[in-house]
């Protein structure tokens, strides 16, 4: 099983989701900002071979305004180079790399521009993993969506825009619950591989236990790229409903891991980063 974080390393000292507003967009300061991202992308992946650390979630940020009409850049075809030398060490030290875009992306909603820009989205996530040459065992994270007053026509269209979707994106694509309006039970029959998340688990079920659902969503991984993915979170306390802690209790993430197969890859979703990773790492029986 391997342990990875999101995004963010907080002992490196750069960062590969640097952006800058729409309104200051050149072609010059989009090809330094993509430059410097992907110098930090590989910077964090070497540093997290350095500790053991195989999974990790991409920034969605790590292309400035990629979907966006005002990118006319050939940023695919520029930083081709760039790409597959990352590509190499992910594949060389075999690490699995995930990506999850933004809330905004949203293939069920009932409004064709939304969908049209979800889709772009999803393009672009799927070019960077492309670029890097790796199989489809390195995934794009999705939800389900929006309900909009039909909770089943907006399954029938999450379905009917999914099908329609380019191949080497569909490959990629998994589904996961949300704490709020689709619960593990949803995601099992959209043709998807299903992750759960633990902490919307808690949040938004019927009744089913943890250890269940986890069965249940591996199932849908049979014969598809990849073992199965598993979010791990914590409840934050004093804190609204659905945020991360800082940290993870160790005691806590034995005892969940005691109560599975433990047949999957887990992203810790914590404030304090690889920090959790590391610790866990340290601490935790094989």
């Amino acid at each position: 099983m391997r342990i990875g974080y999101a995004c963010v390393n907080t002992v490196i000292g750069c960062s590969s989701s640097r952006t800058f507003r729409l309104k200051n967009y050149s072609e010059e300061k989009l090809l330094i900002t993509i430059k410097e991202n992907l110098k930090c992308l590989e910077k964090i992946l070497k540093w997290n071979v350095k500790h053991n650390i195989l999974f990790f979630r991409v920034s969605s940020q790590l292309i400035p305004f990629a979907s966006h009409p005002v990118c006319k850049f050939d940023w695919q075809g520029y930083f081709k180079k760039q790409f597959r030398n990352i590509g190499l060490i992910v594949k060389d030290n075999k690490i699995r790399l995930s990506m999850h875009p933004d809330q905004y992306v949203v293939i069920n909603s009932d409004k064709k521009d939304v969908v049209k820009r979800s889709i772009s989205e999803l393009k672009y996530h799927c070019d960077v993993l492309d670029l890097m040459e790796l199989d489809s065992a390195n995934k794009i994270v999705i939800h389900v969506g929006g309900v909009y007053d039909d909770k089943e026509q907006a399954i029938k269209r999450f379905k009917r825009i999914n099908s329609k979707l380019p191949g080497n994106l569909r490959k990629r694509l998994v589904v996961e619950n949300d704490g709020k309006s689709y619960d593990v039970k949803d995601c099992l029959n959209l043709g998807l591989p299903v992750i759960v998340d633990t902490l919307h688990h808690e949040l938004n079920n019927n009744g089913e236990s943890l250890r269940k659902v986890i069965k249940l969503a591996e199932k849908t991984w049979e014969k598809r790229d990849g073992v199965p993915i598993v979010h791990y979170s914590e409840q934050r306390k004093g804190a609204v409903k659905g945020a991360h802690s800082r940290t993870i209790s160790v005691s806590k993430l034995k005892s969940f891991l005691d109560k599975t197969s433990r047949g999957f890859d887990l992203m810790l979703e914590v404030k304090d980063k690889q920090q959790s990773v590391v610790k866990f790492l340290t601490k935790l029986p094989a």
